[in-house]
């Protein structure tokens, strides 16, 4: 658990609005926000949620201390009995989510919020910055598995990430996306991820020799025993280095060379030649881990090209998403309590995306019986019951005229209670855990066609009747339409 307290990272319109709800006795008035986002990144099919661990543990840990209601009155802008509201503020409301690790379409409601107003405001940018940042790097994390065709990816990004915190958070979501280990020493320490580095140029440059630097490393580990064999000449100099300090000193003493590792240079054809050498010698375990600038698209060139590589090391294009470094979720008010009821609300905008889905809603994945696939995500009204033992209509956004069905189908509800006022209610699972069920899903639930870098599938995001009319009365309501 991150024990920093973190109750003021939170844009300051969160406070102002706050302040006037208070003013404006609507402390106590129900609101509903959503959390969704509006674009895959990388043009991708999916995306991969996370974050939602840090969220539980900074709801549970909001308050404001001494130190803090100080500094707010030192701004001269709150009025006192607001201040005085917030010595004594906890989150109050109810939290609905869909587990972490889950695969997650564009313009779904991933995170549901439902409580008092200023309760919903006062969470809004930290419940963003994990969402985003996590499900970001969760997904490019995702990416490079798929290109390595499922071969071991480790996270080498701290010193290119935006930050400590970037790094750390970072690892746990390249982890969960289904990265195998970290560089980063405290994101093992605090996630129980495991770690890898061996290794750097300077370490063999400090030396005599590169053959004294090897000897040297595999005399410190001899169980654990991987060479960077790319600072002077690979093939003429590391790897002949390399195996004769495996053949001088650790197999005489019963280890085996692990790997070596190659950081520059045509990628390809070191791997094939290191691995020809390393088979000519009898040194078939020894694996070959590569690195330099790698992303999904070199990785997938490389296995392309037949490459002999067991692992790749991937730092700033993993860790900054760089190809596509911006998730874009939003927060969006969707319903307001009025005479005791929620009364659903929409966003109106001129760029058609940027029209909210109004209303408490539910989410379900929609799979085929024959296939056990996901086809569809549908969203509902909340009471809305769905039965799928008969055929089910429902409405295409895109293509409303048309008349549509599913049949021979089952469904999953999405999201789950995580608060009930205030109180935690749902079971975290392990890391491990939710690493496991994302890499379930990509085998299991996802169609092929959906995992195609270039030109994917596109999920489909579908609507009960009921809620679209919903929403297309509230559209006509507005007074420019």
């Amino acid at each position: 658990m991150d024990k920093r307290k973190l109750s003021l990272v939170m844009d300051f319109y969160e406070l102002t609005m706050s302040n006037s709800y208070f003013l404006s006795q609507k402390e106590n008035q129900k609101a509903v926000f959503d959390v969704f986002y509006r674009n895959n990144p990388d043009n991708a099919s999916y995306a991969i949620y996370c974050g939602l661990e840090q969220i539980i543990e900074y709801i549970q840990n909001l308050h404001f201390d001494r130190e803090d209601i100080e500094y707010l009155a030192s701004l001269n802008i709150f009025d006192s009995k607001f201040l005085e509201y917030l010595t004594n503020f906890s989150f109050k409301g109810d939290l609905y989510s869909f587990k972490e690790g889950s695969i997650i379409y564009p313009n779904e409601p991933i995170i549901t919020v439902v409580a008092p107003l200023i309760d919903c405001q006062l969470i809004e940018t930290m419940l963003l910055i994990c969402f985003n940042h996590q499900s970001l790097i969760a997904s490019k994390a995702n990416r490079l598995v798929l290109a390595s065709k499922n071969r071991e990816i480790a996270d080498f990004g701290a010193r290119r990430s935006h930050g400590v915190d970037a790094a750390i958070y970072g690892a746990r979501a390249s982890y969960i996306g289904g990265a195998s280990a970290t560089a980063t020493l405290l994101a093992s320490k605090m996630f129980n991820i495991p770690y890898i580095g061996t290794m750097a140029h300077s370490y063999i440059m400090s030396f005599d020799s590169e053959y004294e630097a090897f000897l040297n490393y595999a005399k410190t580990y001899p169980d654990n025993c991987v060479l960077l064999i790319d600072t002077y000449d690979v093939i003429h100099s590391g790897i002949l280095n390399a195996i004769k300090v495996a053949k001088d000193y650790l197999i005489p003493h019963g280890y085996n060379l692990k790997g070596v590792r190659i950081d520059s240079g045509d990628l390809a054809y070191l791997s094939k030649k290191v691995r020809e050498i390393l088979n000519k010698h009898g040194l078939f375990k020894t694996r070959i881990t590569v690195s330099n600038a790698l992303d999904e698209i070199k990785i997938a060139s490389l296995i392309e090209q037949e490459a002999r590589i067991d692992s790749f090391g991937v730092g700033e294009n993993l860790i900054t998403s760089k190809s596509s470094p911006v998730f874009g979720g939003v927060y969006k008010l969707v319903a307001i309590e009025e005479n005791g009821k929620l009364k659903p609300s929409i966003k109106i905008s001129e760029t058609l995306e940027k029209i909210t889905n109004p209303g408490l809603k539910e989410v379900y994945r929609i799979y085929s019986k024959k296939d056990k696939r996901a086809i569809a995500d549908l969203i509902t009204l909340k009471d809305e019951e769905v039965n799928l033992d008969q055929p089910y209509r429902f409405i295409d956004e895109k293509k409303p005229w048309k008349t549509m069905y599913f049949e021979d189908c089952y469904h999953e509800k999405l999201q789950h209670q995580i608060f009930k006022q205030g109180e935690l209610v749902y079971s975290v699972p392990s890391i491990d855990e939710v690493k496991n069920y994302v890499r379930y899903q990509v085998n299991n639930l996802l169609w092929e066609e959906e995992k195609r870098f270039e030109l994917p599938h596109t999920h489909y995001l579908d609507y009960s009747p009921s809620f679209y009319d919903l929403k297309m009365s509230l559209i006509k309501q507005h007074k420019y339409f």
